[in-house]
């Protein structure tokens, strides 16, 4: 394996730009294992980040940082800053559920509940409080027309949503997140799982989606980070080594460790 300078420190800061969310120093052990070393990155607003590396890189681990969801592994402990609408997330004081509600979470596996389409998008708002049959009747609609899915399921809404195609589960996972009206929506390899025409579905809709949300994306695919994101982060061993527009990270890297990645030279 090259070897690269992991010394320096790297913080990236967005100048004149919409930050809606950002780390500082931001540390995670698994125990005694640091996979988080330091990072400082900032989110712009409604723009899509993708975050690359190598398997074991930490993008996954500090993706699930972003809205506490490392509190859920035994062992795991979490230092530095996450701001939100300055409020640090990181925070003991902090709710985490009410805050999960404005950063939601779709993981790689789609993993739709064993209810129906209807309900799926339904049972967290039932949950915090939600009665008004017109008004759920209208979150259903809208998220899974804002997830490019209501005109192949609308006629089918109390079937049960594990009869969907593993491309279609996926998209009623994501309208199941914006149907809690978040601003931020973190995405651990959505598509992985999927087949090329699903991809590519899945690909459209978040595109179309950084119209109202803020979409952060953990993808081992280069070609998918290059076509959908308009920030792209470069992470290796537990470092963020380099962060900037997708364009120049694909095609003017300032580091060798990124170059050698991009260009398929790694390891």
């Amino acid at each position: 394996m090259e070897e690269y300078n992991l010394q320096d420190r790297h913080i990236f800061k967005m100048e004149d730009r919409d930050v809606i969310l950002h780390t500082q120093d931001l540390h995670v052990w698994y125990g005694n294992n640091e996979a988080i070393k330091g990072i400082d990155l900032e989110f712009e607003k409604n723009k899509i980040t993708a975050l690359i590396g190598p398997s074991g890189c930490g993008k996954s681990t500090y993706l699930r940082s972003l809205n506490r969801m490392n509190d859920e592994i035994a062992g795991t402990s979490v230092s530095g800053k996450i701001m939100y609408k300055d409020v640090d997330l990181n925070s003991k004081e902090v709710d985490v559920y009410e805050m999960r509600k404005r950063i939601g979470m779709v993981f790689q596996q789609p993993n739709p509940f064993s209810k129906s389409i209807y309900e799926n998008i339904t049972f967290a708002l039932e949950r915090h409080g939600e009665k008004d049959k017109q008004k759920l009747d209208e979150i259903v609609e809208t998220s899974l027309k804002q997830a490019a899915l209501w005109d192949q399921v609308k006629d089918s809404l109390h079937k049960s949503a594990l009869a969907l195609s593993g491309g279609q589960q996926q998209r009623l996972c994501i309208a199941r997140a914006i149907a809690m009206k978040p601003d931020i929506l973190l995405l651990d390899e959505p598509a992985s799982a999927l087949d090329p025409n699903s991809t590519g579905t899945v690909e459209e809709t978040l595109i179309q989606l950084k119209e109202k949300y803020s979409i952060v994306i953990v993808t081992h695919n280069m070609q998918q980070a290059a076509r959908i994101s308009d920030y792209t982060a470069f992470f290796y061993l537990g470092n963020a080594l380099e962060y900037d527009v997708t364009r120049k990270v694909f095609t003017r890297p300032k580091i060798k460790a990124t170059e050698d990645y991009v260009s398929g030279h790694f390891g």
